[in-house]
């Protein structure tokens, strides 16, 4: 098993590019299924999660092809040869239940592994199932699969979720593109993902309206084509990179980064002392070290408010600001699990519930760290590119699943961060 090891105190200095969106590829890759022609997606990033996607589809028949010099994805359904997903692909990663709404719409069944839960939180499909319910599919759930059919075909229906939600917005439009009829998707999540997969199912033949708002409409279509998609730059990705060089000071250029994705995150960054400029080729991003940044308040919304998915990265950064800030975790519970990693360093930080006080300290120490889910392992890695000393971060496994070639990109601004195999006991 990998570890990374930081010697801290670098400055970062350069450019770092920003890779396609791993939470769009994967509902992207899903949309390959609906159709009989090959999808092509660009810009695709080579992450743990959508290897897992890329096994699972060929496993239900999808050709593929995957350049990974042009990062470039070619996926072709053109039969679909099972409409299976078991368990043992299913666990690996939850995203993958995203095929149960195409091959509900193209086949008119499917049977899926429920996905279980997960270290920051339950996260149920529950939501997923009530929409195809609504578009008339029936639904068994036996012996922890999904078993759905909609023999004569899905149906338009207008669908209020009970509370934003990400990716049963995303499911449900990926299963209402080749509904009869109009859906209407109300209380709908607006993250640019969204807009990213309406785009392409648009360039497919579909008619989606409203992809960015909390109002979708689909028209319904008989059949949809082939097309060539290049995925959105990754924002959390990029916000990422953002706070690793607020935090470990210095300047560099987050080539292919979107301020109009990272509004909220840009808001605390500047509020805490950051220098974040907009350029034609990106985000820029500049601090001084020798400054002490400032405290900022905060608390995780949905689009376009400050993401979850950034939070454990800017509690990292807030670990050195002069003073005490507070965060506040409305998305996920179990999404503080970093913070007992973050105190071996030396941070003040005290949870309690949902909220998080953090009390900056004038500097941390390295020390040998575990990673307990995705964010968490990055922020650990932040915090160990201004500590002192060596941070080892062990289980970065974690960290493979959403970050492609961070240690490379690192590296190449300045900072001493190198993987290894971890010691046998």
């Amino acid at each position: 098993m990998d570890r990374i090891v930081i010697s801290g105190g670098s400055p970062l200095n350069g450019i770092i590019p920003i890779y396609g969106a791993k939470n769009s590829a994967l509902k992207l890759q899903a949309a390959a299924l609906l159709c009989g022609d090959p999808l092509i997606l660009e810009n695709m990033p080579d992450l743990a999660d959508t290897r897992f996607m890329v096994q699972l589809l060929a496993s239900l028949g999808v050709e593929i092809t995957w350049i990974k010099e042009t990062r470039t994805l070619r996926m072709h359904a053109a039969e679909i040869a099972s409409t299976i997903a078991p368990y043992d692909q299913v666990r690996k990663m939850r995203a993958s239940f995203n095929v149960l709404g195409p091959l509900l719409a193209r086949v008119g069944h499917a049977t899926v592994s429920l996905p279980g839960g997960c270290a920051i939180g339950a996260r149920p499909v529950d939501l997923h199932l009530k929409a195809f319910e609504a578009m008339g599919a029936d639904i068994v759930i036996e012996q922890g699969y999904v078993k759905a059919a909609a023999l004569r075909g899905l149906r338009g229906a207008e669908i209020e979720f009970p509370f934003v939600s990400v990716g049963a917005t995303e499911h449900a439009m990926l299963a209402a593109v080749l509904a009869q009829g109009d859906t209407v998707l109300k209380n709908s999540a607006r993250e640019p993902e969204i807009a990213d997969l309406a785009d392409c199912l648009n360039a497919m033949g579909a008619r989606v309206e409203g992809a960015g708002t909390s109002e979708i409409r689909i028209k319904g279509v008989t059949s949809l084509k082939g097309t060539k998609h290049p995925v959105v730059g990754d924002r959390i990705e990029a916000g990422t990179y953002a706070l690793a060089a607020a935090t470990a000071g210095g300047d560099v250029l987050l080539s292919g980064a979107r301020a109009e994705h990272l509004g909220a995150l840009i808001d605390v960054m500047k509020a805490a002392g950051v220098e974040v400029r907009a350029e034609d080729r990106g985000l820029r991003i500049k601090r001084d070290a020798s400054k002490r940044l400032k405290p900022v308040d905060f608390e995780t919304e949905p689009f376009p408010g400050f993401p979850t998915d950034l939070q454990a990265q800017t509690m990292a950064m807030l670990c050195f600001a002069d003073g005490q800030s507070r965060i506040r975790e409305t998305i996920f519970e179990n999404r503080f699990m970093h913070a007992p990693e973050l105190a071996r360093l030396g941070a003040q930080i005290a949870v309690h519930g949902n909220e998080a006080v953090v009390t900056g300290v004038d500097r941390l120490i390295g020390a040998p760290v575990m990673a307990t889910d995705l964010r968490a392992s990055v922020s650990l890695v932040i915090a160990g590119l201004a500590a002192e000393g060596d941070t080892i971060v062990n289980r970065v496994y974690h960290l493979d699943r959403g970050f492609e070639g961070l240690e490379g990109k690192l590296s190449a601004c300045g900072a001493r961060i190198v993987r290894e195999k971890e010691e046998q006991a």
